[in-house]
């Protein structure tokens, strides 16, 4: 909404008087007494009763000559400033007479304002001010002038104000020069015409950093001519003129350069000049300009070092955030630029901020090559080296997280350069033991998989660490690549003896002598340690009471290998993984026997059958959480022990157990290459066309004065007009979808919202239309929400003609992604019949989907939050689609959500299982399970339960509520 232009024009402002007076706000009368009074504070006091009660509506004619004749001529600073506040609010015209406004509304002769009477006496006490010999009080003054629109009050003090640009000190000066240019700007004809020449010699004389700074800023909006020619005289000097002048000089620079492309080469110098500024500012404003005028690769490169330098030497995380995002958005068009500064970028892995590193990696992983690779895998493993080092404490503050990472960045580069792999693996392996395990194997094992010269070192490797892997699913992986890779008669005997020595003599439960020792230890834990209270004295002579928990740390003695210890705790799962390791083991090394030797294949096939009934017990005895899979670890035991006695069984079985496992990794690989590969293809940008009939421009041809300088920064434009770029066209029809009809076309006033959401703010604009033949006035527009929602920026009144229209505005700020509403109403006048109408608006639904953005993670993460997030939300299937893989397609793309799990939808089953994940622009994780079955019982239809989990509860409700809403719409869909 534009700002007033005069006083008579005002905003409708309701204030609540807070701090006043406790029954309200005094009378007209005790306002008008208070200020004869002597005493300052008691006329400040009344004064700012007086200032209240007009912004409440209250007219108060009688107070501006007690002010004049009271308070406009104290030496009182407080009281000064009040009395400004005070010019700001009083009417400053009189009222027109009901004559004139009837002389008006018929046509004759437009209305005339009249200044009041007592402004004559205002304007000879403000003309004192600016004389004043206090630098304070003539400053102040100054910088109230800068807020008053009427021109009658102006008039009279140019001269003084002009005088003011003289005066010795600088704050005056510098206020001085901001009234000049507020006077200009409001009418440069009548009251200040030479502004803009009486600026440029008081700026070619100035001295002071802000007084200049002003002064430039007044020529940059009121004469664009004068500011470059005093750019061009002063170029050399402009790093010494202060940081807001250079952001001034930069704001300039886009302007004139977005408006007239050809000016470009006359700014080159000072923006190459701004790049090495000591002001973090001014270097990011000046490579952000000079990047978003040209993309010259000199420009380019200029830029992009500018923003490394930025990101390794600021402390601040939200400064080296932004950088980051620039040279993001760089890579995608330059990325052999960026490429140059990879292992600059790189150092900023040193942050000890988890957020930055990820940022880091994203950056630079994508622009990884054949030349670079080694350099980069070189810093990886030297970050991944330290990040077990105990004593580095930023290590310690991004945790396994960052260890995480790198461990996926060096996966990433040994999968695209296989030259590399050989020299990362090993490092990595050293962190099997560690929380990032998981991750470690899952790279050996593909890297198994796809360079067969590694598999001996690795599978040794593998077999020093194996009694150091303490986690379940990290030990089930290495049993898998033992089972599988292991071909060699070293190798078999070698593995099945470490295997078995882990997992010592059968049976697997628990001894009575072992539970009751546990028992005891768990009494003694329980019974807690002892609270001791003294009194000690302090440093400084002080008593004070000390409480000490005392305890006795009992002797640790744990030597259970981690393969058993698992095996007696319960993990049925493994037990059948170990079956199956040990099987493939006794087969292939039956294979073997000239080698290893008959009796030596009979010892270990009786061993392997042993720990595989050992396990069955197990299974059958102890209680876990995993009791449920018993008949399954029965029917795989008893299978893998056929197997191996059963001679008939063998010959069916043999090349099945020890082939299928390692094809169908195989293709898994493959799918997992070609899924990569296609998402690539589609991130590719669309080549541009141009049309037959587009403008060529031919650089060559250009005047000779333009390029002067030395570089022309409009190549880049150029090769881009002449390829047809594009911005992607008109963005009208997604801004359709989200107008909302807030009243109907019946009602006095129509109303329909256009809603704009970014990222955290949401903005709308309300298109009123009077549908009625009278005036409405105070038309105001009452909005309130509900959710995690905040108004920011209320509608204004307005007063609406006869079937005229207006459009306003309104600011409302998200905290978290929630399903919000917005309602209101609309309140008004009619100036016929004085009559106040309202008219309820309908409800503006704020989708999730919003807010909700597509994100991956890895398995791993995905468990680690699906534990420790406690909101779920269960939502039972009830669709009218029949299949399994057009119904997860159909929720997929319904929540915005990314599928984490791979599948084909040429498999054929009855059941489908698969994991979705999304991030807000909150940062906060959704993840949902869908579990799906068609039963032929139940007329071939889908049943099941889609389980939704966050960490707050706001998410979980919301995208609940968006699945149920869309399996409702499926039929009505399909039928359309």
């Amino acid at each position: 909404m534009a700002p007033p232009t005069n006083s008579n024009e005002s905003y409708c402002t309701f204030t609540l008087a807070a701090d006043v007076t406790a029954g309200g706000l005094p009378s007209e009368e005790e306002i008008a007494r208070d200020l004869e009074n002597t005493d300052p504070k008691v006329k400040r006091h009344a004064l700012k009763a007086a200032i209240m009660a007009m912004l409440s509506g209250e007219a108060m004619p009688k107070i501006v000559m007690q002010v004049i004749r009271f308070c406009i001529n104290s030496d009182d600073k407080p009281l000064k400033k009040m009395c400004m506040l005070y010019w700001e609010v009083v009417p400053k015209y009189q009222e027109p007479t009901s004559e004139e406004l009837l002389q008006s509304a018929t046509g004759g002769q437009p209305l005339q304002r009249k200044l009041l009477p007592e402004m004559i006496l205002v304007c000879n006490a403000l003309m004192n001010d600016l004389n004043h010999p206090n630098e304070y009080v003539r400053g102040s003054m100054l910088r109230f002038l800068c807020k008053v629109k009427d021109e009658e009050i102006l008039s009279p003090l140019i001269p003084s104000i002009k005088s003011c640009l003289e005066h010795r000190h600088a704050y005056v000066r510098k206020n001085a020069a901001l009234a000049v240019f507020h006077a200009h700007r409001l009418s440069a004809e009548t009251l200040i015409p030479d502004g803009p020449e009486l600026i440029e010699q008081f700026l070619s004389a100035e001295t002071d950093v802000a007084a200049r700074t002003n002064a430039f800023l007044m020529l940059c909006n009121e004469n664009e001519d004068l500011a470059i020619q005093f750019l061009a005289q002063n170029m050399d000097d402009v790093g010494k003129y202060g940081d807001g002048f250079a952001l001034l000089v930069l704001e300039l620079t886009r302007k004139i350069c977005r408006r007239d492309a050809n000016q470009k080469s006359r700014f080159v110098r000072v923006l190459f000049q701004m790049l090495s500024s000591a002001s973090a500012a001014v270097s990011y404003e000046a490579a952000w300009t000079l990047v978003s005028l040209s993309s010259a690769p000199t420009a380019v490169r200029a830029a992009a070092v500018t923003y490394t330098n930025l990101l390794n030497s600021q402390n601040d995380n939200n400064v080296k955030l932004i950088v980051l995002e620039r040279l993001e958005g760089m890579k995608k068009n330059h990325p052999k630029i960026v490429q140059e500064l990879l292992m600059d970028i790189l150092r900023a892995l040193s942050s000890p901020n988890p957020d930055i590193c990820k940022k880091v990696l994203d950056v630079v992983m994508d622009i990884v090559t054949a030349r670079n690779v080694a350099e980069v895998v070189t810093m990886l493993k030297r970050e991944v080296t330290k990040t077990a080092d105990e004593n580095d404490q930023s290590n310690e503050a991004k945790g396994s997280v960052y260890r995480n990472m790198l461990i996926r960045a060096i996966h990433g580069c040994a999968v695209r350069f296989p030259d590399v792999a050989e020299s990362v693996v090993h490092t990595l392996m050293d962190f099997l033991s560690t929380d990032g395990g998981m991750q470690v194997i899952i790279f050996v094992r593909a890297i198994v998989e796809q360079y067969p010269d590694l598999r001996s070192a690795l599978i040794t490797k593998l077999l020093t660490t194996l009694e150091d892997i303490s986690n379940s699913n990290v030990m089930c992986v290495c049993l898998w690549i033992l089972g599988e890779y292991c071909e060699s008669a070293e190798s078999l005997q070698e593995a099945f003896n470490d295997v078995a020595e882990q997992l010592g003599q059968p049976p697997f439960v628990v001894q009575p002598e072992e539970k009751a020792a546990q028992e005891k230890a768990a009494a003694d834990a329980a019974s807690g340690p002892k609270l001791v209270t003294k009194n000690v004295v302090l440093a400084d002579g002080t008593y004070a009471t000390q409480t000490v928990y005392s305890e006795t740390k009992a002797p640790v003695d744990d030597s259970t290998p981690h393969l058993r210890k698992m095996i007696i705790g319960g993990d049925v799962f493994l037990g059948s993984i170990l079956s199956s390791c040990l099987t493939k083991l006794c087969l292939r090394a039956g294979d073997l026997a000239d080698e290893i030797g008959a009796t030596n294949v009979k010892s270990m096939t009786v061993k392997s059958v042993l720990i595989m009934c050992g396990v069955v017990k197990m299974a059958e005895v102890t209680v876990t959480a995993q009791k449920s899979s018993l008949a399954d670890c029965k029917e795989r035991v008893s299978l893998c022990c056929r197997a191996l006695l059963d001679p008939t069984a063998n010959e069916l079985l043999k090349a099945t157990l020890l082939s299928e496992g390692r094809a169908t990794f195989g293709r898994f690989l493959k799918t997992l290459k070609d899924k990569e590969a296609k998402e690539a293809k589609k991130s590719e940008p669309e080549v541009p066309t141009t049309q037959a009939d587009d403008l060529i421009h031919f650089r060559q041809l250009r005047s000779m004065a333009v390029q002067g300088g030395d570089m022309d920064l409009d190549d880049g434009s150029d090769l881009a007009r002449a390829t047809g770029f594009s911005d992607g066209g008109s963005l009208l029809s997604s801004e359709l979808s989200h107008v909302y009809p807030l009243s109907g076309f019946a009602d006095p006033v129509y109303a329909e919202a256009s809603v704009t959401v970014r990222d955290y703010d949401i903005s709308l604009e309300i298109l009123l239309i009077n549908r009625t033949p009278n005036t409405l006035a105070n038309l105001t527009v009452e909005l309130a929400t509900m959710g995690d929602m905040k108004i920011v920026e209320r509608p204004q009144s307005h007063t609406v003609g006869p079937l005229d229209q207006i459009t306003i505005k309104a600011s409302i700020k998200v905290s978290s992604t929630e399903t919000g509403h917005i309602f209101g109403t609309i309140v008004y006048e009619d100036t016929s019949t004085q009559e106040k109408g309202y008219i309820n608006l309908n409800d503006i639904h704020m989708d999730i989907m919003d807010y909700i953005r597509p994100a991956t993670c890895t398995d791993e993460m995905f468990r680690s939050m699906w534990a420790e997030f406690e909101w779920e939300n269960k939502v039972a299937i009830s669709t009218s689609i029949t299949s399994l893989m057009a119904f997860l397609n159909h929720i997929v793309d319904s929540t915005n959500m990314r599928c984490l799990t791979p599948h084909d939808s040429s498999e054929k089953g009855s059941f489908l299982a698969a994991n979705l994940y999304a991030r807000s622009v909150f940062g906060e994780d959704a993840l949902v399970n869908v579990s799906v079955e068609k039963k032929d019982d139940n007329d071939g239809k889908l049943a099941g339960y889609i389980r939704i989990r966050s960490k707050t509860q706001g998410i979980a409700l919301s995208l609940g509520e968006r699945i149920t809403s869309v399996q409702r719409g499926i039929a009505e869909v399909k039928a359309q």
